[in-house]
């Protein structure tokens, strides 16, 4: 499960961010890419985009339930 007190300082504010158990396996940019974007020297998934219409909400929901190591929290501030 996520840990909002390890999740990545490049999340922007909001209820979806990605912590540090992220493995960069780029199913969460798959599935919500209007959300999530990856950062290239630290080899991570974080959220770049709050989801703004329920589509997107929907979206980084099933990114959170398919992620493989549980990196993806709903919690967030």
């Amino acid at each position: 499960m996520a840990d909002l007190s390890n999740k990545y300082s490049e999340n922007v504010p909001g209820k979806f961010y990605v912590d540090d158990q992220c493995i960069d396996c780029d199913l969460c940019r798959e599935t919500a890419p209007a959300n999530f974007t990856r950062n290239d020297d630290g080899g991570h998934s974080f959220v770049f985009k709050q989801p703004e219409t329920s589509e997107e909400t929907d979206l980084c929901q099933q990114a959170l339930e398919g992620c493989p190591v549980e990196a993806i929290g709903s919690d967030g501030e």
